[in-house]
């Protein structure tokens, strides 16, 4: 059964949004709609168990079983089992945390391997530890395609590398790099792998556990849910990098690497992320099992998200003027499209696109190391086309006539 998007749409509450009906989105990349579940729930946590989670009595201890929630919940959909989740007030932050876990484990000599395809918050937080003596490789990407070739990667192992971070796929090439190969040419070498997915998950949350990573990061904002951050890691890496939160909460795993704590209310709502993934399930496949369903819904945006790709691959590769960054077929990438246009600047083309209600970014979305690899000036950055499975082929083809009517009136 194709996605039914009348469904989908149903289920997200921004579609029926008066100010937001003659628009079309596509500023996904930067922060999805959210579902109405998680809508749902964090009004409900708020408004009745606002509270001190994990206490004595009624309300807070049902807050706190809504967090519980939560972790149990998402988990199948990651492939994982629920020890294996920590939540925190973004990705940068989690990441940054990381960071400084590992910093205290490595000795001046021994090796990390970064990437200039990463968005900053995965590429600069372990570039800052070569002030420890650590010595930083950098696995550098096509200059003329934004590639990251695994070979590259081969001749930057040694016996002293003990981390290599890459990400899922660029927020700006949107190539879907080989994460499961690329973890077992890391591990043969005996290095952790850290792996930045907010560019991907968004198109599908992987299994996790079959990938390989040791850390895996993304951004739940941008999955259709709140404004917190998630990482996926290892139990057994966890406890190796030790406590970063108080003292006295070293023996709970789920503290260690959220020293400020992570927002209550929005844990809490991240389980309408679940509840959205299992009803879009139960629509298009009713009565089959539950055990099979994170594959079920993955297959189910996966073909949404190619089909929208096709259509704006196409629709860009026949207009004059517009460097598309990234593969040019819908199978080896994510559904977000860079581009550079020839003129105007791709401020002004975003500006005017928005006047017509086509929601687009331009920015250099925090990949300025990347921007320069491929000789791209940051500060005029690109326009990037981001899109998820609740996006219409109506809303592509508006997206297309758009740009030509802006390109054309210049």
């Amino acid at each position: 059964m194709p996605l039914d998007l009348d469904f989908v749409r149903r289920c997200f509450p921004a579609f029926a949004e008066p100010t937001l009906t003659s628009t079309a989105f596509f500023e996904n990349a930067g922060g999805s709609y959210a579902c109405a579940p998680v809508i749902d729930r964090l009004d409900t946590y708020i408004r009745r168990l606002k509270v001190q989670p994990y206490g004595a009595y009624p309300a807070s201890r049902e807050a706190g079983e809504w967090m519980d929630e939560s972790y149990r919940r998402l988990a199948p959909y990651l492939g994982v089992p629920d020890d294996w989740l920590h939540f925190g007030p973004s990705t940068s932050q989690n990441t940054y945390v990381l960071a400084q876990a590992f910093r205290r484990r490595l000795a001046p000599g021994d090796e990390i391997v970064v990437t200039n395809q990463d968005h900053e918050a995965n590429s600069g937080v372990w570039r800052r530890l070569a002030a420890d003596g650590v010595a930083v490789r950098e696995w550098r990407v096509d200059p003329d395609s934004g590639h990251l070739d695994p070979a590259a990667l081969a001749r930057l192992l040694g016996p002293r590398t003990r981390l290599v971070c890459f990400p899922h796929c660029s927020n700006i090439v949107a190539e879907i790099n080989p994460v499961a190969d690329i973890v077992a040419m890391a591990h043969a070498h005996g290095a952790h792998c850290v792996v930045d997915a907010v560019s991907f998950a968004g198109h599908g949350f992987p299994d996790v556990a079959a990938l390989g990573a040791d850390a895996y990061l993304f951004s739940l904002y941008k999955t259709f849910g709140p404004h917190q951050g998630l990482m996926v890691i290892r139990p057994e890496l966890r406890a190796e990098l030790g406590n970063e939160g108080h003292y006295f909460n070293a023996d709970q795993p789920r503290k260690c690497l959220t020293p400020a704590g992570p927002d209550h209310a929005q844990v809490a709502a991240a389980a309408g992320i679940a509840d959205y993934f299992d009803a879009l399930d139960a629509h298009h496949h009713p009565g089959a099992p539950a055990a099979d369903r994170p594959a079920r819904v993955r297959a189910l945006m996966h073909a949404a998200d190619t089909a929208l790709l096709a259509r704006l691959l196409d629709g860009l590769a026949a207009r004059p003027g517009l460097r598309v960054l990234g593969p040019q077929t819908p199978d080896a990438r994510a559904a977000t499209v860079a581009v550079v246009p020839d003129e105007p600047t791709p401020l002004a083309l975003a500006e005017a696109l928005g006047q017509r209600g086509l929601m687009v970014g331009a920015s250099h979305f925090y990949a300025v190391r990347l921007l320069e690899a491929i000789g791209i000036d940051p500060a005029r950055g690109v326009l990037r086309l981001s899109m998820v499975h609740y996006t219409s082929a109506d809303d592509v083809d508006r997206l297309l006539a758009g740009l030509d009517a802006v390109m054309a009136a210049r």
